[in-house]
């Protein structure tokens, strides 16, 4: 029997004419692809618990900072040794957000990928039984522009802006600028700045803290995404990569 040739070796969606593969009438291929799928689907739930964990307990511990400079702010015997307590305590949250803002782009691209990967899965599911592809609500395409519609996202311009914001790194992005913002401010405080520079100064590093951590997350999102492999794409990402 002659060896197969390199064309049979590809993806059926790289050889639409060819025959169905000897695996599609295997029942234990759906079976491993079941398997393959649920593995998938409790990935991504451990990877939400984790994500939702994180925050909780950031926010948790900002709020107990907040409330523990409440007590002990009358009994600090002068206002610069209370903004040095402040300065202190803004600065172990500043850094336990940033700790938690990492792990959460973490997350989120263990998650991109576990959908990225599903997406293959059930189009193995429709070589299997065209026939269900009416009952297919999700994307059966692993290009990226496929995969990242099934999160909804809007994509670039003011709505994948607005959209961005609603996330948990969005999120987490906003609460670091304020506290970096905070803590530019009540250094500025310490050095003998006036109320008035402080206010700017609080402005304007909240505003750079956010814009870092912005191009850093995008940069990250970009090359993530870059790295997911597109073995079957959808016929309109496959024509517009195509010399």
């Amino acid at each position: 029997m002659p060896s197969p040739t390199p064309d049979a070796a590809k993806p059926a969606s790289r050889r639409d004419s060819a025959e169905p593969a000897a695996w599609q009438h295997d029942p234990r291929s759906v079976q491993i692809l079941n398997a393959e799928h649920a593995s998938l689907a409790s990935t991504r739930s451990l990877v939400y618990n984790e994500a939702f964990t994180r925050v909780g307990v950031f926010l948790t511990f900002m709020s107990m900072s907040f409330v523990a400079l409440a007590l002990i702010s009358p009994a600090t015997p002068s206002g610069s040794s209370f903004l040095s307590v402040t300065a202190v305590v803004l600065a172990f949250n500043f850094i336990v957000g940033l700790m938690t803002l990492g792990r959460i782009l973490g997350t989120t691209a263990d998650d991109l990928r576990a959908v990225h990967a599903m997406a293959r899965i059930r189009h193995g599911y429709l070589q299997v039984r065209p026939e269900l592809r009416p009952y297919i609500t999700t994307s059966t395409h692993d290009d990226v522009a496929t995969v990242m519609r099934d999160y909804r996202a809007p994509g670039a311009g003011v709505g994948g802006v607005v959209y961005s914001l609603t996330t948990s790194t969005g999120t987490v992005a906003v609460i670091e600028a304020l506290l970096g913002g905070v803590l530019a401010g009540v250094l500025a405080l310490l050095v003998g700045a006036s109320g008035m520079a402080a206010a700017v100064i609080g402005v304007v590093g909240g505003a750079v803290v956010f814009a870092a951590i912005a191009v850093g997350a995008a940069r990250f999102f970009v090359r993530d995404q870059a790295s997911l492999e597109a073995v079957f794409p959808s016929p309109g990402a496959a024509s517009s990569t195509s010399p």
